[in-house]
């Protein structure tokens, strides 16, 4: 394995980071503690996760992947071990069995605590805002919307305050964001340089099949030390090959949710088919081709992996041993130019 530090932190992170959405409902409890075993047999230390999860989101299994993670290190004794990651959940329809109240501070005090009491530990590593509480371009939305009927009030300052405090209780040791825009990422950024908690990474999506965050997050990262945690850098699975072709495997993601269909459009599959032929011609498995183009990129601090079998999560943690050569890179570049970034 191969580690980093969260930035300006001395919290030392795996570069692949382990994540979880699955654990609940694709995969058990039992198959949850494997993948953890397995992972962290193989050096992983970071593990992502969030109250919304397992997705899809439903209200009869909200949170069961906190309990799942919590159980599992409470048997293992190993909370100092490893570095932990959740988030909590962003307002909307989608969320509605959750709460109401965005990031209040009421929401953010009480979503923290129902986090650490269901992950059985007393502090959260990194705590990640979701999603934005206002009208925005993110899970997939392409373009600009004029947001003429959104209701929210920008609020960035009140979040970090809420955020600072709970920090000084102890219970959060570093801030994130996920699912941001270039605006309110330079937000967060420029309030915590009075004496507010700084955002140290977003999680965003990135991979083969969607490099948007080069646009313009990519810049703030680099500039302000901030690191991205690569989220779906197999585009929920497409980008491992097995739906080229038209296959649908019983058990896979696409099949059981078919509305999960963000990566799965005809240009997507049509530019899988494309990388998949380039990863057979330099001897590589198209996903771990996938996996080590995301973790060689200078803004990634963790590329998060998920799988629903155990060969998968082995094979995708051993990406992080594959070096893409100058020629891998060019192919792919030539790819990227012909169909650029067809899953939003």
């Amino acid at each position: 394995m191969k580690y980093t530090f969260l930035p300006s932190t001395n919290i030392k992170v795996s570069k692949i980071c382990l994540g979880t959405m699955t654990f609940g409902n694709q995969n058990s409890e039992k198959e949850g503690f494997d993948q953890m075993d397995l992972a962290t047999d193989m050096g992983v230390n970071f593990i992502d996760t969030a109250e919304l999860y397992p997705v899809p989101a439903t209200a009869e299994l909200y949170a069961d992947t906190e309990k799942i993670i919590g159980k599992w290190m409470s048997k293992k004794n190993n909370r100092d071990q490893i570095v932990l990651a959740t988030k909590i959940a962003g307002p909307g329809d989608y969320t509605k069995h959750i709460r109401k109240n965005g990031f209040s501070k009421n929401a953010l005090i009480s979503a923290v605590d129902g986090s650490l009491k269901r992950l059985k530990t007393d502090y959260i590593d990194l705590y990640q805002l979701h999603w934005p509480e206002r009208t925005s371009n993110f899970f997939g939305k392409r373009d600009f919307d004029s947001f003429a009927n959104d209701k929210w009030e920008e609020n960035f300052e009140n979040v970090l305050l809420n955020l600072k405090e709970i920090i000084s209780s102890g219970k959060v040791r570093q801030i994130g964001i996920s699912n941001e825009n270039p605006w309110a990422f330079m937000k967060y950024l420029e309030l915590s340089k009075h004496k507010l908690p700084k955002t140290i990474t977003i999680q965003n999506p990135y991979s083969l099949l969607n490099r948007l965050f080069e646009i313009g997050n990519s810049e703030i990262c680099m500039r302000e030390d901030v690191g991205l945690l690569a989220y779906s850098p197999l585009g929920f699975g497409v980008l491992s090959g097995k739906y080229l072709n038209g296959n649908m495997p019983e058990d896979s993601r696409l099949k059981l949710f078919p509305n999960l269909s963000r990566f799965s459009g005809e240009n997507s599959m049509k530019a899988t088919g494309m990388y998949f032929n380039i990863s057979k011609k330099h001897d590589l498995s198209l996903s771990q081709m996938a996996l080590s183009f995301v973790n060689s990129r200078p803004f990634v601090t963790s590329n998060i992996i998920g799988a629903t079998k155990l060969n998968q999560l082995k094979e995708n943690i051993e990406s992080i041993n594959i070096v893409l050569s100058q020629d891998v890179l060019n192919d792919i570049e030539e790819v990227h130019k012909l169909i650029p970034n067809p899953a939003p």
